[in-house]
């Protein structure tokens, strides 16, 4: 299933997602005018923008990202924890360059701003084989390069949508107010065939049980920390917060990610329309913002 996987997806994929385009193009779609810099993965465009504050938000529940370390949070604003993914669809895949959360292994500091977050351990001692690239016939996924972590979000929805490009296609006219759900995995890119396929964990129109399903998920990264927070995107900041709440799972260990199979992803035509990788929101640290992992 390595190399010969990737390859078919090239052609397969992008069938598939011509055939399923139309449905998924009729999607809300963020808007950057609703004050989000990543305009496709913050709130709604039909949500207001929250006012900035001078300190961090009031009356918002609780935030992300966070260090999944430290399970300390003081924000008990309630709601129910999502059910597991296969109870769920799954509505959209996108990444970010470097982690949005801080863990035990992905904890080196990359610095404030849209492209700050956090690095993987092991991304200082790659070899220049493993930093050099071979994309395929010519095209990459942008704003991701070999040596670079990236952060994974696998979005799930109680509502009944296909998978498409953005948050929006997690809603519907019929279902404002959804139950999310967020799986996320942290990777170190490289170039080597040996390390995990990105085509084993896109979609694929698989569905089970009559929802929508990623291929599979990864294994060997820790068991998930769940925990209450809100959505992420480069224009909230504890000042300014998202209204979405969450459920996240977030998986404690990275994984090595060969980039030849994201550069596929993107060359294929993904339902998604993702060609790039987004930037961070940066790390919500105040108390009050984070609700205690249980």
């Amino acid at each position: 299933m390595r190399r010969p996987l990737a390859a078919a997806f090239l052609s397969a994929l992008a069938v598939r997602s011509v055939a399923s385009a139309e449905s998924a193009r009729d999607a809300p779609r963020m808007s950057a005018a609703a004050g989000q810099g990543t305009p496709d993965h913050g709130a709604p465009a039909s949500y207001p923008a929250p006012a900035r504050a001078s300190g961090p938000c009031q009356g918002f529940g609780p935030q992300t990202p966070r260090d999944i370390a430290n399970a300390y949070g003081r924000n008990t604003a309630g709601f129910a924890v999502a059910p597991p993914p296969e109870d769920l669809n799954l509505c959209n895949i996108h990444t970010h360059t470097n982690a949005e959360h801080m863990g035990p292994r992905f904890s080196n500091y990359a610095g404030g701003g849209d492209h700050g977050g956090f690095k993987c351990a092991g991304s200082t001692r790659l070899s220049p084989s493993e930093l050099s690239r071979q994309p395929r016939d010519g095209t990459i996924f942008q704003a991701v390069g070999t040596g670079d972590t990236i952060e994974v979000h696998g979005v799930y929805t109680s509502c009944d949508v296909s998978p498409g490009p953005g948050l929006g296609a997690c809603l519907s006219d019929a279902c404002k107010t959804p139950t999310l759900r967020v799986g996320s995995q942290v990777f170190l890119a490289v170039n080597d065939p040996n390390a995990l396929d990105f085509c084993d964990f896109i979609w694929f129109g698989t569905t089970r049980e009559g929802r929508y399903q990623p291929r599979a998920l990864p294994t060997g990264t820790g068991a998930p920390v769940v925990f209450r927070g809100s959505t992420t995107g480069t224009g909230y900041t504890q000042q300014v917060c998202p209204p979405l709440q969450v459920t996240w799972s977030v998986r404690p260990r990275y994984a090595r990610l060969d980039i030849a199979t994201l550069d596929a992803w993107a060359a294929a035509g993904n339902i998604f329309e993702e060609n790039h990788s987004h930037g961070v929101r940066q790390l919500v640290t105040a108390p009050e913002l984070l609700a205690p992992i249980e």
